[in-house]
């Protein structure tokens, strides 16, 4: 809570190409505006999901009920940033806190060997350009619905 406003936040998983089992997201987060919904100002879900679809349809399908809605997981900022015409922000995925000059991540020369032979190799952790992703977001503390969203790629090193 900050000056009397609460703030929820909340993660699902969405199974399209995971190999997971999980529920179904949408459910999930119904069920999460049904016990919490109310109890907070501002609602923000992360939709931690392989499938761009996936993140997309869950973003319209809570358009209006939740302040912002981010996807994860695909490591590269999508630049499809919005508000939808209901106040909820949305944007595909976040991208990365980690290094840029790599594979998601890892370094490039193992991840490419790997690839090319479908041969498994030891994926260390990439080192350079580090870089933080992410949003800012501007919302109306009365209807607790977003008035803008920018992204922005910050570099650390």
């Amino acid at each position: 809570m900050k000056n009397g406003i609460k703030i929820g936040v909340c993660v699902v998983l969405g199974p399209q190409f995971m190999k997971i089992h999980a529920s179904c997201p949408f459910e999930a987060m119904e069920r999460i505006l049904q016990d919490n919904g109310s109890s907070v100002n501002i609602l923000l879900a992360e939709i931690h999901a392989e499938a761009t679809s996936e993140k997309i349809a869950f973003g319209w399908n809570f358009d209006g009920k939740v302040t912002g809605i981010v996807g994860t997981h695909t490591h590269v900022q999508t630049s499809d940033e919005r508000i939808l015409p209901n106040g909820t922000a949305h944007i595909t995925d976040l991208g990365m806190c980690g290094p840029h000059e790599s594979v998601i991540g890892r370094e490039i020369l193992p991840v490419l060997h790997s690839m090319k032979l479908g041969m498994p190799q030891k994926l260390e952790i990439a080192s350079g350009d580090i870089r933080l992703n992410g949003i800012i977001l501007t919302i109306n503390s009365h209807s607790g619905l977003a008035t803008k969203i920018v992204t922005f790629s910050e570099r650390m090193s």
